[in-house]
């Protein structure tokens, strides 16, 4: 085999200077870690991170629970503001029925106050009223009880006979309505 000059012979991988300082008997590949050493810095590793583990685990559990808890509250105590606002109506009503005295037109007024004080406790609650005469039948929001004839358009509200109530936009109680059908014409 023939070498020429201008080729160049690939070298040969290095070692680490502590493997090879080992192998030439240095005492500086003593201070390299023992493997024992080694082994417990890992294992001291493993205890810290099982350590922060655990404790996030049960910081996590905490704020869980927690969070049931004031879920809990919130469904129970909901309509706190609502009853509160209600209670004066509630004395108004008690109020109305201690008198012995009154006349028809101060049990009006009264009743006027009264319903006055409800209506403004349904708008602080976001209940409003669904009162659909002559509006297009909405199976969501209504509960047709019958079908008439009538001159008006087909399924139109023709009379509400209850009216309905929404929650924020959600059906409480859907108005109960009797709605048009196409009058029959003569054959």
């Amino acid at each position: 085999m023939q070498v020429n000059d201008t080729e160049e012979i690939p070298a040969a991988p290095q070692m680490s200077e502590t493997f090879q300082a080992a192998l030439e008997g240095n005492p500086a590949a003593n201070n390299a870690p023992s493997l024992e050493e080694t082994l417990r810095e890992a294992e001291l590793k493993a205890a810290e991170f099982h350590d922060s583990w655990l404790r996030a685990k049960a910081e996590t559990e905490n704020v869980r629970r927690r969070a049931q808890e004031d879920i809990a509250k919130a469904a129970k105590f909901a309509i706190d503001r609502f009853a509160r606002d209600l209670l004066a109506v509630k004395d108004s009503l008690e109020a109305a029925l201690a008198t012995d005295a009154g006349t028809v037109d101060s049990f009006r007024s009264g009743t006027e106050l009264t319903l006055r004080q409800l209506a403004a406790a349904f708008d602080k609650a976001a209940v409003t009223e669904v009162n659909p005469c002559g509006d297009k039948f909405d199976p969501h929001r209504h509960q047709a009880i019958s079908v008439v004839e009538s001159e008006q358009e087909p399924n139109t509200v023709v009379t509400v006979l209850q009216k309905g109530y929404l929650l924020a936009d959600r059906v409480l109680r859907p108005a109960l309505v009797v709605v048009a059908k196409s009058s029959s014409s003569p054959t």
